[in-house]
């Protein structure tokens, strides 16, 4: 967004970051084994190409520098404010007052760019205050401890632990590993990206940008699944049911790993040396729910107590209950969790009525379970950028969605959902809020999301 806006010729802005450098998850996830699941090519900036990725889905360190890279080379870092975090930000006379813990701001207009993937999930566990072993979560890995020798109790089978648990697994002398629900995994097709490609994307940029092309366009297709024939998921199910049977030769073992919803449900995981890891004889799958937390370990409903010394959450994050929701009040002292009482909602997950010159990135019903939420990022700050030039161009003071456009809107997105496989595949996922509304995920194809973003429609405004 600060690009676009320099770009533009905007120059008065400022950004709020609450941490010391740029680059949000891909800053703080910085546990064993992490990367992407979403191809190098596609998950970057239309407008920056990196010809130096070093495999096709990317680790963690290069994104990360790839984020830096980008702020410097487009030089937005002095409009930055590192080590600023937002407590609050009301409506008043016709400005956004924004208190931070380094002082007050005063905006015309205010963006959010925080996203959902921000704060940690914990689960609620009796007797853990009373662990006397090491206990974090895998946002927040801790770099010091040495796991040799370590009974470790890993929570949570999500996308983060079907990374570390691999890395950690030969190092731990003992891995417990506790599942509530199996996740779907399918095999990764990573590779290096050879030193001659890397040439090539370098002389002609168009051939990189022909190959995300290709790569958006097949990604784009697994909507059909997804969202419009959930029955046809069953042929990417076999692919997942014979990779967990050829990496998994123990029967029992094996259906403790089997899901019983349809492939998509839940995020789709993919990873080569998940299973093999979980089959070592140093870890133990446990499928029954913990009872509670003593001082040495775990017990679990069964009566079994698991003697650990290393407690690490892969529980996830607050996806349908950001903070955010709490710190901005609107006109009329409206709270954003006031407005969402009912769930989460914006029109094109960008705008919320009854909070005038504000605009979420990232916002409900924007999220993927299939293909790049850069592209997603990018169409959202297109729109915001037309807005703000909208307003300029036509004097415009202030903009806020007419709640009955945002009500169209959130309504044809539900009723788009109900026959996805998100609503209809028989899991329970951090898709849905408490209420089981899917509230996070856009249950269309993206190019439609573009369309939709493509021009700011002040008739859907109320403007003063």
């Amino acid at each position: 967004m600060a690009v676009r806006l320099k770009e533009a010729g905007y120059d008065d802005f400022v950004v709020l970051e609450r941490a010391k450098d740029v680059g949000g998850t891909w800053r703080d996830n910085t546990y064993p084994g992490c990367r992407c699941d979403v191809p190098s090519h596609l998950y970057s900036f239309s407008f920056a190409p990196n010809p130096d990725w070093s495999s096709t889905f990317s680790p963690q360190p290069e994104i990360e520098a790839y984020l830096r890279k980008v702020t410097d080379g487009f030089a937005v870092r002095p409009h930055i404010r590192f080590d600023h975090a937002v407590q609050d930000a009301h409506w008043e006379d016709g400005h956004w007052r924004i208190h931070t813990n380094q002082g007050d701001l005063t905006a015309d207009l205010l963006l959010s760019g925080m996203g959902p993937l921000a704060e940690p999930s914990y689960p609620k566990l009796t007797g853990i205050e009373s662990f006397e072993g090491e206990v974090f979560h895998s946002a927040q890995w801790d770099h010091e401890l040495d796991f040799s020798g370590r009974k470790v109790a890993v929570i949570g089978t999500g996308a983060s632990a079907i990374q570390f648990v691999p890395a950690i697994q030969p190092e731990v002398e003992e891995l417990h590993l506790f599942q509530r629900t199996p996740p779907w995994v399918m095999p990764r097709p990573d590779r290096r990206i050879s030193k001659a490609e890397k040439r090539i994307y370098k002389a002609f940029p168009l051939v990189q940008k022909a190959v995300r092309a290709g790569i958006y366009w097949s990604r784009e297709s697994l909507v059909l699944g997804f969202a419009k024939l959930p029955r046809i998921m069953k042929q990417g199910q076999k692919i997942a049911e014979r990779h967990l049977a050829q990496q998994i030769r123990d029967p029992e073992l094996r259906a403790k790993l089997t899901p019983d919803f349809t492939l998509g449900c839940k995020r789709v995981l993919i990873s080569d040396d998940y299973y093999p890891a979980v089959a070592q004889p140093n870890v133990d799958v446990v499928t029954d729910a913990i009872h509670e937390v003593t001082p040495t370990g775990i017990i679990t409903e069964d009566g079994v107590k698991h003697e650990v010394d290393t407690i690490i959450y892969g529980t996830g994050f607050r996806v349908t209950d950001l903070p955010v929701m709490d710190m901005l009040t609107g006109r009329d002292g409206l709270t954003l969790r006031e407005a969402w009482s009912d769930g989460m909602e914006a029109h094109l997950g960008t705008a919320v009525s009854g909070f005038p010159n504000f605009f979420l990135l990232i916002g409900p019903n924007t999220g993927l379970g299939h293909s790049s939420m850069v592209f997603m990022i990018e169409s959202q700050i297109a729109y915001i950028l037309d807005a703000i030039k909208t307003m300029d161009a036509e004097g415009i003071k202030e903009v806020e969605v007419r709640p009955e456009v945002q009500r169209e809107f959130v309504d044809g997105v539900r009723s788009s959902m109900r026959n996805t496989i998100w609503s209809r595949g028989g899991c329970t996922s951090w898709y849905l809020d408490s209420e089981g509304r899917n509230t996070t995920l856009w249950p269309s194809f993206t190019f439609r999301f573009r369309q939709l973003t493509r021009h700011f429609d002040r008739g859907q405004y109320l403007t003063r």
